[in-house]
């Protein structure tokens, strides 16, 4: 690892997007390391040995683990360019509440969907378009969370959009009929060249994680 900053990471988390949204913001060099998730590397546990998990930023040798530590992370110490979070303690404290949000709701809402069937499937589809819907309300008519500027709230969400359609496909339901303007927000977002060079193709996703599903023995 000669290089100043490297990134352990899985293509397809969305975890691990937002990192690489936050650097490409930045205009960041750093060395990608792909991960197996099944098979986790030696530096990864060496890296991560608390939750075994990616990503994980390393600068300078150091590792900064958790995805939305190390957006907050990146956006200090490069702190002379495209700033993510506001520089108003009040207004940080709203960017910082919903992107928390989003970390304990989101991705457990849409495995509600992806990993379960009959009641408890179609109780997690009204509960993630209900979270979705909050996030709408929230957004308003700003053109980002963060205001004119793609920010920390957009970066820590528009990474599930490329597990939408693997969610909707599974779930047999339309996100975008019940949350017309978020998507049309992700679709805003996906102009910025940062978020359309980062999230993979949704049937890629799509097909990844119909085999998480077999390897994790959700039928």
């Amino acid at each position: 690892m000669e290089n100043e900053v490297v990134l352990l990471d899985l293509w397809a988390s969305m975890f691990g997007m937002r990192v690489r949204i936050a650097l490409a913001e930045k205009g960041i060099k750093y060395e990608y390391i792909e991960q197996d998730i099944w098979n986790k590397s030696d530096l990864l546990l060496q890296m991560n040995p608390v939750h075994k998990k990616v990503p994980v930023l390393i600068h300078k040798g150091k590792p900064i683990c958790e995805s939305l530590i190390a957006v907050q992370y990146i956006d200090e110490v490069w702190n002379d360019r495209s700033p993510l979070l506001p520089s108003d303690p009040y207004q940080k404290s709203q960017a910082r509440f919903w992107a928390d949000y989003v970390d304990k709701k989101i991705y457990d809402l849409a495995k509600k969907v992806w990993a379960r069937k009959g009641e408890e499937q179609e109780a997690g589809k009204k509960e993630f378009i209900e979270a979705l819907q909050l996030l709408e309300a929230e957004l308003g008519d700003k053109p980002f969370f963060g205001g004119d500027k793609l920010g920390f709230v957009d970066i820590s969400l528009v990474t599930f959009y490329s597990w939408f359609y693997a969610v909707e496909t599974i779930g047999n339901f339309s996100i975008e009929s019940e949350c017309p303007k978020f998507i049309s927000w992700a679709k805003r977002c996906l102009q910025k060249e940062s978020v359309a060079n980062t999230l993979p193709n949704s049937e890629r996703v799509y097909e990844f994680l119909l085999d998480a599903k077999k390897r994790l023995g959700i039928e």
